[in-house]
């Protein structure tokens, strides 16, 4: 796994571009993505206290705060300061500044008490924790008791042939295009090779529940290319 050092380094250098990246990466898919994990995490349409890990610029954070009541709360938390300082710009744009927080902090080791958050959800970062397990005991630790994790992760089609064209894709056409749009060729050939290393859902439950968690779930979205956990504490 990648070290805290090598994945701040690599987010604070693509920052400025990310979210660009992400759209044109995913032929805008991954804003479904997102709608369909908001629907998990605030299903009701309650307030509620969410802490968003590895929050990047923050899309989902401003997504689920506009889904909840205006009492409710979002904490990000990410280690990249340059990630970071483009999703306060854009949590200034929507006006939701009472209703989000964006902090630096590191998942595995979280400035929170025990049974602090309804929510805590991850979106497309879970795979970059360098301490898998760590990170999944520290967002159990700071869940209450019935609260709801919620990941999205990029992943790869279970389909031979889709896997196929999948992998040409994701390992020759990305990293083109990062370079080409961004200049960042290296960050977006790690970031496909990151997607491929990940443990699909027959693996990852397994480290969900043996870090605590029940009533795990995983949903394959857009054929596999994304999944979607839900678990309980």
């Amino acid at each position: 796994m990648p070290t805290h050092e090598t994945v701040t380094e690599l987010f604070n250098t693509i920052a400025p571009k990310y979210d660009l990246m992400n759209h044109l990466m995913s032929f805008e898919l991954d804003r479904l993505w997102r709608r369909r994990a908001v629907r998990r995490i605030a299903d009701k349409r309650q307030p509620l206290k969410v802490l968003d890990l590895a929050t990047g610029t923050g899309d989902l954070a401003i997504a689920t705060a506009r889904r909840m009541g205006a009492d409710g709360t979002v904490t990000g938390v990410d280690l990249s300061e340059e990630m970071l300082i483009q999703g306060r710009f854009k949590v200034a744009d929507e006006g939701l500044q009472k209703n989000i927080e964006l902090i630096k902090g590191n998942a595995e080791s979280l400035p929170f008490d025990d049974d602090s958050f309804d929510r805590v959800t991850v979106a497309f970062g879970v795979r970059n924790f360098e301490n898998l397990e760590g990170g999944l005991r520290e967002a159990w630790r700071v869940l209450k008791p019935g609260g709801r994790l919620v990941i999205l992760e990029l992943s790869y089609p279970d389909n031979a042939l889709l896997l196929k064209g999948y992998k040409l894709y994701a390992l020759h056409f990305l990293p083109w295009l990062g370079e080409k749009k961004s200049g960042q060729r290296e960050a977006y050939t790690y970031l496909p090779e990151s997607i491929l290393r990940f443990p699909k859902p027959e693996k990852f439950i397994p480290i969900l529940e043996k870090t605590g968690f029940s009533n795990c779930q995983a949903r394959s979205l857009s054929f596999g290319i994304c999944r979607l956990y839900t678990a309980e504490k």
